[in-house]
């Protein structure tokens, strides 16, 4: 019997049952994770550039030395593992919805993993971004280097319909309150350049740009595209 998929763990959450199973890509023989969320593919570790990209893209745009990292959105751990290989990051705080996302990395069943966890500068919190980011900051916290961000499909193809405000200027003015002066923004989307987005971004930040990240798709033989939206606080 051959069996094409093994299932590492499956927890059910407020959200939808969530599976992480490993796999073996038969045009390459590569080991594949992927994680559902009931019957919808959330994530892969056969598609990784852009979610690499969102922090290298991200961190590019930061100046300075001694950055604090914010991501919003854990999941298989290539946009946090990026930003920390960023020799400039001093300190990496990863927040995530689902204890089962982080309890996967602290077990060390990932690929990237063992390099996320042992790394001392790294802090994962088992929280929800979104309410985090409509709160006022607390304490005498100075702000985030960068923020970045991988949670939703795109600003308008969200998992949860709570998320939508974040997406809209005043949702954005919320977020930049987290930001450090002329801190960065950085958003993955698995759409194309959305117009209506960028003139949101456009009101409350300067030099929003929308970066489209070609990658190679296996699966379908050709190249997909992912966006990585960057935007610079004006305080």
């Amino acid at each position: 019997m051959i069996i094409r998929f093994e299932e590492l763990d499956w927890q059910p959450t407020a959200m939808g049952d969530l599976t992480l199973r490993r796999r073996t890509e038969p045009s390459s023989g590569q080991e594949i994770f992927e994680v559902k969320l009931g019957e919808e593919f959330l994530m892969s570790s056969l598609f990784t550039v852009a979610e690499e990209e969102l922090a290298s893209l991200g961190l590019a745009a930061v100046e300075g030395v001694e950055l604090t990292v914010l991501v919003g959105g854990l999941g298989l751990g290539y946009t946090a593992v990026t930003a920390l290989r960023d020799e400039r990051v001093r300190g990496l705080t990863v927040v995530d919805r689902l204890a089962t996302v982080i309890d996967w990395h602290e077990r060390k069943l990932l690929p990237v993993s063992a390099e996320l966890v042992d790394d001392a500068r790294t802090n994962l919190v088992e929280d929800d971004f979104f309410a985090l980011m409509r709160s006022k900051p607390v304490g005498d916290h100075s702000g985030y280097s960068a923020i970045l961000l991988d949670v939703d499909h795109s600003p308008r193809h969200q998992l949860d319909p709570t998320h939508s405000d974040l997406y809209a200027a005043d949702g954005l003015r919320a977020l930049d309150r987290h930001l450090a002066p002329r801190g960065v923004f950085a958003l993955w989307s698995d759409d194309p350049p959305d117009g209506d987005f960028m003139g949101e971004l456009d009101a409350v930040f300067d030099d929003a740009a929308a970066h489209i990240v070609d990658f190679d798709n296996p699966v379908t033989g050709g190249v997909s595209s992912n966006t990585v939206y960057v935007a610079r606080s004006r305080s």
